[in-house]
């Protein structure tokens, strides 16, 4: 009898420490949109009381919520077990409950001068070509930026000659650790900081490795706000004064809005990036809607390929859409694999990234008198001529030669290389640790070479010692000379800008199509400057994010389709300001029919490996941002569109993010989104893909339709001319695709274009057909 007794004593016991064990995990749990007719407390009343239903006591419930979303995304996060997150999902008014993973990432004195931005010649300004001074260089535009923070006392951030703060603006400033209300101003019009989702896996945030408010101790927030939004300042400069010149952002007079959602994750070094939690960046746009921002600039991306009803990115700038706030993303630097895309929703921008003209030349002379380019940002200049070896030949004893080649860290034999120049090979662990395993053997010098499969990459790092990177050629030309000579001697000269050609040309990082969650929409939609951009950093970090860097610079050069996301959002605020009753679609349609897809020197834009890219690697080409302020026509696309096409791919999300909107019983396909560019993802027979294009030119035109057809492929179009005599005018035109009888291309995408044009304005879009 005791037994039985102590045994069901155990039970009753065990059972609440059983329920306890059960792992919890944070969910976002969305309802759609706001019905406009609740306070913001019966909004998070209303949010509790979900929890209360699922939770076992109102203090559990109450304790569990992170976060109420109730400005304009209708939802709420919470810690939940998979039971509880399962009970909510089956509920009628939830849209999708969605797991965070922490799954976002975060991914210039030429640039601007490269996309003609900063052209003031006196005929374009005559001719009201001048797109800075008619948009008053984005005055009073509002420019949120969700990402690491800002560094404040930057002068990019200066508010010096700045209007008061625009009455419209509703947002606040938070203060925090080395953050006060002071470090706002005219410019930085507001800041706050989401931490709740981090908090709830990582714990508290070490002041060792960030601030506990908007302040960045990354850089990579303060580099994507200031090249969006930075004013204009002379004589900025990397460390050891490299790219100096005049930085500034794209829409210098723009107004500033931070919000702080990613942070340094713990115990590994900042170069490893950030980490930005799913809440935490949901709860970010949901308040930059209700604080009153014109753009969205989020050069954070994610690698999983998730629905549009589990992608809080796409969820939250869907809510922006409404409020006509266009959002700006990176495409992600996944490449060059296929199908890498993030950020690929139909409502956002999604930005890949592109070289300019401008490169960093370090060659190497060798003691023969002959010369190998090189390339570095290394701020350390080397005058003489020294020993040159390879690192393999001067190994310590023991260590396998593919490890010394590279130059990994304990290889090299410092009595070998004390006082030369070591050729290593790039290979396994980071660049720059290659140089310092060099510096700590005694050496003076690096000559970083590629491999074969890199080719003629250029990478570029900021070393701790005179160092330049050389491609395989170069790298094959500088050991035929070692073992020419008995005594081979080298010097890296030092680091100057020079021109380059061609360009612009594809980053092999950039992320790439087709898309993987709606083939029929184009992505990436454009390309942007993303290649080493100088641009505002955080004092508190250094030029390579390494926990042994303790050099420190006010502007750094940094690469990745973080870097080209915000010229994009800096240009988007340029037009808005020029056109401010343009929609947001209109905006985009703009960038994208007036891009560029050749280079400086009339050929098409090349890939990394030197070949042609295609439109799922630049989208409709390099923004032109001039052009853009003219595009002549557009294709308009209105919110209700968007909530259309959601009843195209998934019927029943539809209701539940909009209730006041129904599907129709025949559903159109997703091709016939009003969107610029397009896909035919199986081409078996004929396919009509209709579109309308709205006049934007004050004035009477006639447009003549044109292609440029690939192989395998035929077109029928009508009508093939539109004339329009006001603007605001709208006509539709088909397009019916079908195969050609043309067999030699099969199971393959082919890339082909489709022009509108007035003699003036030439309105051009790519599309993309896999023949099966």
């Amino acid at each position: 009898m005791k037994i039985t007794i102590f045994y069901l004593l155990l039970v009753f016991i065990s059972l609440p420490l059983l329920a306890l064990s059960v792992e919890k995990k944070v969910y976002i749990v969305y309802f759609g949109e706001h019905d406009g007719k609740k306070t913001l407390l019966e909004i998070e009343n209303t949010h509790h009381s979900y929890l209360n239903s699922v939770k076992e006591s109102h203090e559990d419930a109450k304790s569990s919520l992170l976060y109420s979303y109730k400005n304009s995304i209708n939802g709420f996060a919470a810690k939940l077990t998979p039971d509880e997150a399962s009970k909510l999902s089956k509920m009628k008014e939830v849209v999708s409950v969605i797991p965070s993973h922490g799954k976002y990432r975060s991914q210039t004195t030429r640039s601007w001068d490269f996309v003609g931005l900063n052209d003031h010649s006196w005929n374009r300004a005559q001719m009201g070509d001048d797109l800075l001074l008619n948009a008053q260089y984005g005055k009073n535009q509002i420019i949120g930026v969700v990402d690491s923070g800002v560094w404040p006392e930057s002068a990019s951030f200066s508010d010096v000659g700045m209007d008061p703060v625009p009455k419209t603006w509703k947002g606040i400033c938070q203060e925090g650790v080395a953050f006060n209300k002071s470090h706002c101003n005219r410019k930085i019009i507001g800041a706050r900081y989401y931490v709740k989702g981090f908090y709830n896996v990582f714990g508290a945030v070490k002041p060792s490795e960030d601030y506990l408010s908007p302040r960045d101790a990354d850089g990579h927030g303060s580099h994507t706000a200031s090249t969006a939004t930075g004013r204009q300042v002379p004589n900025a400069a990397a460390l050891g004064g490299i790219a100096i010149g005049i930085a500034s952002g794209g829409a210098p007079m723009a107004r500033l809005a931070v919000y702080k959602a990613c942070w340094a994750m713990p115990g590994k070094p900042k170069s490893d990036g950030n980490t930005c939690m799913d809440e935490d960046v949901l709860a970010a746009i949901d308040d930059a809607i209700g604080d009153g921002v014109d753009i969205l600039s989020l050069s954070i991306g994610f690698n999983e390929h998730s629905p549009l009803d589990q992608d809080v990115i796409a969820i939250g700038s869907l809510h922006a859409a409404s409020k006509n706030i266009l959002t700006v993303c990176s495409a992600g630097n996944g490449g060059p694999s296929p199908a890498s895309l993030a950020n690929i929703a139909p409502w956002v921008i999604t930005v890949a990234a592109s070289g300019i003209d401008r490169q960093f030349s370090s060659p190497v002379l060798l003691g023969n008198g002959m010369k190998i380019q090189g390339y570095s940002i290394s701020p350390y200049a080397m005058n003489q001529m020294y020993p040159l070896v390879y690192a393999r030949d001067v190994a310590r004893l023991g260590v396998p030669q593919y490890l010394a080649t590279q130059c990994q860290p304990d290889t090299l034999d410092p009595y070998k290389v004390n006082g030369k120049i070591v050729l290593c090979f790039i290979g396994q662990g980071r660049n720059v640790d290659k140089g310092i395993e060099v510096s700590k053997a005694g050496g003076v010098g690096l000559i970083l070479a590629n491999n074969q499969d890199n080719g003629n990459t250029i990478f570029y790092d900021s070393h701790f010692i005179s160092a330049t990177g050389v491609g395989y050629d170069g790298a094959v030309t500088i050991l035929q000379y070692i073992y020419s000579t008995a005594y081979p001697t080298a010097r890296i000269f030092p680091v100057q800008s020079v021109s380059h050609t061609p360009a612009p040309f594809m980053a092999g990082y950039s992320s790439r199509g087709p898309n993987h969650v709606d083939a029929h929409i184009l992505k990436p939609d454009i390309t942007a400057p993303g290649l080493q951009i100088l641009a505002a950093w955080s004092e508190a970090s250094s030029p390579t994010k390494l926990p042994y860097d303790r050099r420190s610079t006010k502007f750094n050069l940094y690469s990745g389709t973080s870097m080209s996301c915000p010229h994009v959002s800096g240009v988007a605020a340029l037009l808005r300001a020029v056109h401010p009753n343009w929609s947001i679609s209109a905006i985009k349609s703009a960038l994208m029919t007036t891009a560029s897809v050749t280079d400086n020197l009339n050929n098409p834009i090349q890939d990394y490996t030197g070949n042609p890219a295609t439109p799922f690697v630049f989208g409709s080409g390099h923004f032109q941002p001039i052009k853009a302020s003219d595009p002549g026509l557009v294709y308009d696309i209105s919110y209700d569109d968007y909530l259309h096409y959601l009843c195209t791919i998934n019927p029943g999300l539809l209701n539940k993010v909009n209730a006041k909107i129904n599907c129709p019983n025949q559903l159109a396909s997703p091709l016939n989104l009003n969107y610029p560019s397009f896909v035919i993802p199986n081409l078996y027979g004929p396919v009509t893909v209709t579109r309308t294009v709205t006049n934007v030119f004050d004035g009477q035109s006639r447009y003549e339709f044109s292609w440029n057809l690939p192989q395998g492929v035929s077109i029928l179009v009508s009508p093939t001319v539109l004339v329009f005599d006001h603007v605001g005018q709208s006509f539709s035109f088909t397009m019916t695709i079908f195969p050609a009888n043309d067999y030699s291309v099969r199971n393959q995408y082919v890339f082909g274009w489709y022009m509108w044009s007035d003699g003036r304005h030439l309105v051009s879009s790519p599309f993309a057909v896999f023949l099966p």
